[in-house]
């Protein structure tokens, strides 16, 4: 089985378009790590996506705050209006789809699982330090996808030993590693809609459970175009300009 492993896609059509595109005819199965909204203009057309696409997805934070179940005081101003924008644009029937998406851990197939922020809290970033050896720890599967950073790649550990695990270089589109039945991994594909890690391109991983391979994609899409309907929308500028530094 191979699995297109999405997250963050924060209502960025353009950016989920183009990974769905690039790995087109090497994925059995869509499996989404959260955060379907937020900060993007296009939610409708990304939950009706996933709606229809996705095997499994779990919500995010951004999800469970524009969809009413979490406050958003924990929210940057930019975040905040973005919310409010997001629960007014989502039409009833999306509202109550995303409203009931389950919390993580999910088990996928006994193979893996997913979380959005990490196997302990849904809500945990997991960047770096100690927090990455206890996520792990916390682990009940030996392979875990999570979103929530931003940040594609991941972390490996054997003997409380942990390795890092990059993402494709700027000049490269794809990154592909081998599974060790010695390792945990904690690995994430991405975001699909807006990255943070100074590279703009959208991302995604594909897991082969007979290989034993997780594949990281990063990709080229319509940055003008996203950028322009969140403009369009009324959304806060800054919102359309970090899509560009990918930040």
């Amino acid at each position: 089985m191979r699995d297109l492993i999405i997250s963050d896609i924060h209502a960025n059509l353009e950016g989920l378009t183009a990974v769905v595109e690039a790995a087109n005819g090497e994925y059995d199965r869509v499996i989404c790590c959260g955060d379907l909204v937020g900060y993007g203009a296009d939610p409708n057309a990304v939950i009706e996506w996933v709606r229809e696409n996705a095997a499994v997805v779990i919500r995010g934070n951004h999800d469970k705050v524009a969809a009413g179940l979490d406050s958003m005081e924990d929210f940057n101003p930019l975040a905040k209006r973005a919310a409010i924008w997001t629960a007014n644009a989502m039409t009833p029937e999306n509202f109550e789809w995303l409203k009931a998406l389950p919390k993580g851990p999910v088990i996928v197939d006994d193979y893996y699982a997913v979380v959005h922020g990490s196997p302990r809290d849904e809500d945990e970033y997991v960047i770096e330090g100690p927090e990455v050896r206890v996520a792990m720890e916390a682990a009940t599967q030996e392979l875990t996808f999570f979103g929530h950073t931003h940040l594609q790649g991941g972390f490996q550990l054997k003997q409380r030993k942990v390795i890092i695990i990059g993402p494709p270089f700027p000049d490269e589109s794809e990154y592909t590693f081998q599974l060790s039945p010695d390792y945990r991994y904690l690995v994430n594909p991405g975001s699909s809609g807006q990255p943070r890690d100074g590279d703009w391109r959208v991302g995604a991983a594909v897991y082969d459970s007979e290989a034993k391979t997780v594949r990281l994609l990063r990709v080229s899409y319509d940055l003008e175009t996203a950028q322009k309907k969140i403009r369009d929308a009324g959304l806060p500028t800054l919102l359309a300009d970090r899509l560009a530094r990918g930040y």
